[in-house]
């Protein structure tokens, strides 16, 4: 086996392999890097049993062959190489990595007990390149890492013909973004895990639209993704009954508040500074033309009002403000409208907010991200 790749083409394409690799496999032979070197291409591939990612970049290839190499080795190797053409070369048990005068020897991992790539399912659709890692960018918020339920660590993908809706939930927040794309193949759903999805979104970026294969029911539970030259396959989590989460979404709400972004943000910040993150809040009192923040610490207080524009009577809640803030920060507009809910289960209790997108203080945005957040109960 011998060939030649352009040295910065070659660091992409193991940089985007290798982000997908585990941190600790459970295996050896799971931690190499599959290089298939055959007619004028080499294919780059890492698979794990859950996950996948296979790319392919043109080769000057001298001899065909297959061999598999410790991934993140290779990466970190590539990347420091210098801006020359590298030629790799295999002889017994050792690849040969020779890039201007630098010159590696590396120890191949035994390819025969290396799993076999898993088949793309059928593509149900295609979204904007965009709109997609966007869409990722925005729900992942609201992730648990360290959750015991499995849908609380992973997205769910939710689509028909028209659009797709990405959901991802924790215990005391949910993050939704609805987005047009092409469908062929009617309603799927899948729950993918968020940080695979990071990781996609990650390698996804600037390479146009994006595929999309939800296995059909019956089949291996299985979600892949497809930009340009890159493919990404994953196993989806094992969840029978994902929530209903459009029951927390009611639509026609009556009480509601429209405040400047920046300036709620940056009072947030100013008042958190004497809150102890761990045990305290920030109450926030929305008022007829205001919303006064005040801190909850027994310690040490902070205060601070700012202008709002109220519709509905005026109600006061405590939020964790670092759980306030990540919700702000994905509202793509100059004022955000926040909306207050009744609580299903004890109406005498205050329900979750949900923040949206406001172009002005009387325009609403076709910006379809939501961000619900439940009030902190306690020491109220």
């Amino acid at each position: 086996m011998k060939f030649q790749v352009n040295r910065d083409v070659l660091v992409d394409s193991v940089a985007f392999a290798a982000r997908l690799l585990q941190a600790k496999p459970t295996s050896q032979v799971l931690s190499g890097m599959r290089l298939v070197a055959d007619a004028n291409s080499l294919q780059i591939s890492v698979f794990d049993h859950d996950v996948s990612a296979q790319t392919e970049i043109v080769a000057n290839v001298e001899t065909s062959g297959t061999t598999l190499v410790s991934g993140r080795l290779l990466n970190e190797i590539v990347g420091r190489l210098p801006n020359q053409p590298v030629t790799f070369e295999v002889s017994g048990t050792k690849l040969s990595l020779t890039c201007g005068s630098s010159k590696f020897e590396l120890a191949t991992l035994p390819i025969e007990q290396y799993p076999t790539l898993p088949p793309v399912p059928e593509v149900s659709g295609t979204i904007d390149g965009d709109s997609f890692i966007n869409a990722i960018r925005r729900v992942s918020v609201a992730s648990a890492k360290d959750s015991t339920r499995a849908f609380q660590k992973g997205i769910q993908i939710k689509a028909d013909n028209e659009s797709v809706m990405f959901t991802a939930a924790d215990p005391n927040r949910i993050a939704r973004c609805k987005v047009g794309w092409l469908g062929k193949s009617g309603s799927v759903s899948a729950v993918v895990l968020t940080k695979t999805m990071q990781d996609i979104e990650k390698s996804f970026a600037n390479l146009g639209e994006v595929s999309i294969s939800i296995a059909a029911e019956g089949e291996r539970g299985m979600v892949a993704f497809q930009a340009k030259n890159r493919i990404v396959t994953t196993v989806v989590l094992n969840i029978e009954n994902y929530p209903d989460i459009d029951q927390y979404f009611p639509t026609n709400l009556e009480d509601s508040s429209v405040i400047n972004k920046q300036d709620l943000i940056d009072a947030t910040r100013r008042v958190e500074l004497v809150v102890n993150e761990s045990e305290d809040t920030v109450r926030y009192s929305f008022e007829a033309d205001s919303v006064a923040l005040e801190s909850t610490s027994s310690e040490n207080n902070a205060s601070e009002s700012i202008e709002a524009t109220l519709a509905g009577s005026p109600t006061s809640l405590r939020f964790k403000p670092n759980l306030f803030i990540d919700g702000l920060n994905q509202i793509n507009s100059e004022f955000v409208k926040i909306e207050f809910t009744k609580n299903q289960r004890d109406p005498s209790r205050p329900g979750p907010i949900i923040m949206s997108s406001q172009i002005s203080k009387d325009a609403a945005s076709p910006d379809s991200y939501r961000y619900l957040l439940n009030p902190n109960m306690l020491k109220r």
